[in-house]
């Protein structure tokens, strides 16, 4: 029995007792219980206080409550006791029998547990990353591209429509600055003022000569505006492919420069001016958005003419709106507090609640240690550690779960050293060696003919789930029961780190089911293969789908062998 079986059960004890007059709930019964798993042994295998909560409204005290809740449940299939504590706790225990089954449904799922529908019908776009196209992408880039990517995961597994979206700074002078150091470089000239360094842009030059012979001869302006569009193409390729490399893929690539082309920030413009929300002052274009909360307003058109990012953005947010986003997640960097504001004051300026269709999330700072000592320098960028450095020096599994682990507000520093230990010490390795540890009992099993029945819900199929009955097969269970939650508020919260948190704390109570010989899954000697034997090779699959799913959901492989 799951969580939320167990929920269903609660309210329809609450319906039966209003049905027969003996409850009294002015606004109905509830939808949904909480239901948890208590904090300490002998208070049962879940626990609720809709006793304390829906008390006063049902006017009358909550033991008294707790004690009508109770009865009717010791009545539920599946249910073997219920116990009053406190003021009107409800400590419920389940059956060995129903409890197993849930080792039937998980195994049943496979790649489909986990999978709810708490936001359903939500179309999210989650936007991450964002940067130039004039160099590899940096360690700064890494943790976005990580938490972007595991966040619309847990998202789409809550049931929400989600696209991933990188945008491109396409626009500005830094793309003229780029394309004159590629010439530089092709030419033999030093970098030029403000230009880009380092080993890439040689190789850069290199590749765009060879791309389009007799480039870097054509004449001005022909040659810079020909080595731009060939050096920005190539360089977008190659950040597209370390992404892709490093498990993070994004549904759309997003053109800042088409937003100008396609005439959406003049629109955007002519919107703003209609809703009153923007005014002339000292020769420059202004939005009004201190009425909305932010701190400033915001310049969209300087005063000599040119446009500002903030136009840019907010054309940009209404691109989005109009494709049929009902939610925008904004993944920004740690110097990019300031946009919070202002980034919600422009929703609110051009007519939505920005409580319903804005995230703006502020990353903190990672840094990387070596032997000590923080990693800066990189051999092909000059300033910059790149991602593909870093994947190759770490490894793509453990550098994505590393990142996964934290919360994204919280500043990280994270040792090579201890991050590729190949010990119960580093949390990923722990993790993905209980999922080989899955994997290579039933390969085991399977040596000794071992296989799963067909129909696991069929109790003469040959699995029975109440010979899961030792206190560590139900700790188990409890722990892969908790599975959908866990991923529903992973998504609700925008926090994947607690999908993370749980397969450790869920891989710790698999390992001491493991070492427990009353638990053991294999026959031993000459025994025959026999019904408990079966019942435990179903609890070992069920543990392999939860940490598998859980893995997928951070962009990490669960390896079958370590």
């Amino acid at each position: 029995m799951t969580p939320e079986q167990l929920s269903t059960a609660i309210v329809d004890a609450l319906t039966t007792l209003s049905d027969e007059g003996a409850l009294t709930l002015p606004d109905g019964v509830p939808t949904s219980v909480t239901v948890e798993r208590p904090r300490q042994k002998g208070h049962g295998d879940y626990a609720t206080n809709v006793a304390l909560q829906l008390a006063k409204k049902a006017s009358t005290n909550p033991r008294a409550l707790a004690e009508l809740v109770a009865a009717k449940l010791k009545e539920t299939a599946g249910v073997a006791d219920v116990e009053i504590a406190g003021p009107g706790f409800l400590n419920i225990t389940v059956s060995a029998g129903a409890q197993g089954e849930v080792a039937a449904t998980i195994a049943a799922a496979g790649t489909s547990y986990g999978v709810g529908d708490v936001l359903a019908g939500q179309r999210i776009n989650i936007e991450f990353i964002s940067a130039n196209p004039t160099g590899p992408l940096h360690l700064g880039h890494t943790r976005w591209a990580v938490l972007g990517d595991a966040i619309g995961r847990v998202l789409a597994a809550a049931g929400a429509e989600v696209t991933r979206e990188f945008y491109i700074n396409d626009r500005g002078v830094q793309m003229n600055h780029f394309a004159a150091s590629i010439i530089a470089a092709a030419t033999g000239q030093p970098t030029p003022q403000d230009g880009y360094a380092g080993g890439y842009i040689d190789d850069l030059a290199k590749e765009v000569g060879e791309a389009v012979p007799g480039i870097f001869e054509l004449a001005e302006p022909e040659r810079t505006d020909a080595v731009r569009a060939k050096g920005y193409e190539l360089q977008l390729a190659e950040q597209q492919a370390q992404l892709d490399s490093f498990n993070t893929h994004f549904d759309v690539w997003f053109s800042e420069n088409s937003l100008h082309e396609s005439g959406s920030v003049p629109e955007t413009l002519a919107r703003l001016k209609e809703l009153g929300h923007v005014y002339e002052q000292d020769g420059a274009l202004w939005m009004r958005t201190t009425d909305f909360g932010d701190d400033k307003d915001r310049v969209l058109i300087k005063s000599d003419g040119a446009l500002t990012y903030f136009a840019s953005d907010t054309a940009y947010y209404l691109d989005k709106r109009a494709r049929g986003f009902d939610h925008c997640i904004y993944l920004l960097g740690a110097d990019h507090h300031g946009y919070v504001g202002r980034l919600r004051a422009m929703a609110a300026c051009v007519g939505d609640d920005p409580d319903e269709t804005l995230d703006v999330m502020i990353g903190q700072l990672v840094k990387i240690l070596r032997d000590g000592a923080e990693l800066k320098l990189s051999k092909r960028a000059g300033t910059i550690v790149t991602l593909n450095e870093l994947a190759e020096e770490i490894g793509v599994d453990a550098l994505r779960y590393s990142l996964a682990r934290y919360p994204a507000d919280s500043p990280l520093t994270l040792d090579v050293a201890e991050i590729t230990k190949a010990s119960n010490e580093n949390p990923v390795y722990y993790v993905q060696y209980a999922h080989a540890r899955t994997s290579a009992m039933m390969r085991n099993a399977a040596d000794l003919g071992m296989a799963l029945p067909e129909n696991l819900t069929d109790p003469s199929g040959g699995f029975d789930p109440s010979l899961l009955a030792h206190e560590r097969d139900g700790e188990l269970l409890r722990a892969l029961a908790e599975f959908p939650r866990v991923v529903a508020a992973a998504a609700e919260l925008r926090e994947p780190h607690r999908v993370a948190r749980y397969l450790e704390d869920t891989a710790s109570i698999f390992n001491k089911w493991y070492d427990t010989k009353e638990c053991r899954m294999l026959p031993q000697g000459d025994e025959p293969v026999g019904p408990a034997n079966i019942a435990r090779l179903v609890l070992v699959v069920a543990t392999r789908t939860v940490l598998a799913n859980g893995l997928a959901l951070l962009g990490v492989s669960a390896p079958e062998r370590m």
